[in-house]
């Protein structure tokens, strides 16, 4: 039954928007009401939901929003995605263009959240389309899938490595096994799939990209430009790699106290380990990236420090609607939460006797259906496939890879990515879901390919 409710309230949803006209915010937060009247919530419960999955998400994402849309309008107004548009294309060729977007998202989404990358590479796909005259999805599409497939994957993403611990498996094999299917998947999803909506006609939202003409000596060069770009990826990678060494949860203080004899050096390490993960923070990283646009692409390119704020204040506004449409997407998917789905699911999935790789792949897609996150519906199908994966013998390594493959699957309208994707490529609804959703499904169905693949030969 609370299935069907799902059912129902993605229905309710497509009315709301397609025939009514709803603006997407308001029809997310009517659909939630309605879905938590389905199921029995209560109105006081319905109303607490709504504004825990607001506040959750906002606080989970707000500054990554807004700090990111600040260092992408210091990328644009300065030209910098213009030098380095310009610096790729000489380099590797139009043809070979959207091989080096899937390289460069792979690379900076790596270490970084898909919405903290995303929001740092977006303007370089604005530039590149409007300099290269090549349509957005052509160069969109590439994108997303890259840094859809990094975040599903791989550690050191917080769904791969958590899984790792709760499975008990080797992150460095979970890595190793995660980069098989990497390629393949980039190739369907990335370039494949971009050859079908080559002609879509769509172009950067208006207050996102201006599409400003640079002459040659306004540009910043390209050491700066590279350097501001991967500002936040450098500070990133530090923590990745402080959580891959030592673990999420180390204790930095026992930790240092066992490297240094010595009390006051083994303080110092302490506090320089905490230093580091501070600032690999996405938060902090894009803060301080910000500072460093604002120096690099802003003061040495001559601008005042009030035009800069003026400048930041816009980027912000731009992001208005869609920092409340993510918004309502959270309170969407924490009443399908309070809702009980989730339990629902598990329920279920305890008695299926199936292959644990295939099973474990199709709980995780069924709450991601759900409830939306990729990172909740891989930790939540991890709790539920625990005994399996201990009664089974299953190899936990590739069990981490199918069921992060299948958190990716049904990618609708309580998926803060799936808004990103719409809002940001000004698509419609319909070419989100044929473009976005299939994009989603096309790399879950590799990854539980690779895994049981893999399962075969290990």
């Amino acid at each position: 039954m609370p299935l069907l409710f799902v059912g129902i309230g993605i229905l309710i949803l497509l009315v709301l928007m397609l025939k009514f006209r709803f603006d997407a915010f308001f029809a997310l937060l009517l659909t939630s009401f309605i879905v938590g009247v389905l199921n029995s919530m209560g109105l006081l419960n319905i109303l607490s939901s709504i504004l825990k999955g607001i506040g959750d998400t906002m606080g989970s994402i707000v500054l990554i929003l807004v700090f990111g849309a600040m260092l992408g309008k210091l990328i644009e107004d300065s030209g910098a995605a213009h030098t380095l548009t310009h610096k790729l294309v000489e380099k590797f060729g139009l043809k070979r263009i959207q091989y080096v977007i899937l390289v460069v998202g792979f690379l900076v989404g790596l270490p970084m959240m898909y919405n903290a990358s995303f929001l740092v590479l977006i303007p370089l796909i604005y530039t590149f389309s409007k300099t290269t005259k090549l349509p957005l999805m052509y160069l969109g599409i590439p994108l997303s899938a890259t840094l859809s497939i990094a975040h599903a994957y791989l550690p050191p993403h917080p769904a791969p490595t958590y899984v790792s611990f709760v499975f008990d498996a080797n992150v460095n094999q979970v890595l190793l096994y995660g980069l098989v299917p990497v390629i393949p998947a980039c190739l369907i999803a990335g370039i494949l799939l971009s050859k079908f909506f080559k002609k879509v006609d769509v172009q950067p939202p208006a207050e996102l990209f201006s599409g400003k003409e640079f002459k040659q000596e306004e540009l910043p060069g390209f050491g700066r430009s590279v350097l501001t770009t991967l500002t936040p990826v450098i500070l990133m990678l530090f923590g990745a790699t402080i959580d891959l060494v030592f673990g999420k949860d180390i204790d930095y203080s026992e930790l240092a106290s066992g490297w240094a004899s010595n009390p006051a050096m083994a303080m110092i390490l302490s506090k320089l380990l905490e230093i580091f993960k501070f600032f690999s923070d996405a938060n902090v990283a894009l803060l301080m990236s910000v500072f460093v646009g604002l120096y690099t692409l802003g003061i040495k390119q001559g601008r005042k420090m009030d035009d800069l704020m003026k400048s930041m204040a816009r980027a912000v506004s731009s992001i208005a609607m869609i920092v409340l449409i993510i918004a309502a997407g959270g309170a969407f998917k924490q009443v399908l939460t309070d809702s009980g789905v989730a339990e629902y699911i598990k329920d279920v999935a305890a008695g299926i006797e199936f292959n644990p790789l295939i099973l474990g792949w199709c709980v995780a897609a069924i709450i991601r259906l759900a409830i939306g996150s990729a990172t909740v519906a891989t930790m939540t199908a991890a709790g539920i496939m625990l005994p399996i994966v201990q009664s089974t013998g299953v190899n936990p390594e590739l069990m981490v890879l199918a069921t992060g493959s299948g958190s990716l699957m049904f990618s609708h309208f309580n998926d803060i990515g799936f808004w990103m994707f719409k809002e940001y490529y000004n698509v419609s609804i319909k070419q989100t879901f044929a473009i976005w959703t299939v994009m989603e499904c096309l790399v879950a169905i590799v990854g539980l390919l690779a895994a049981l693949g893999l399962s075969l030969i290990i």
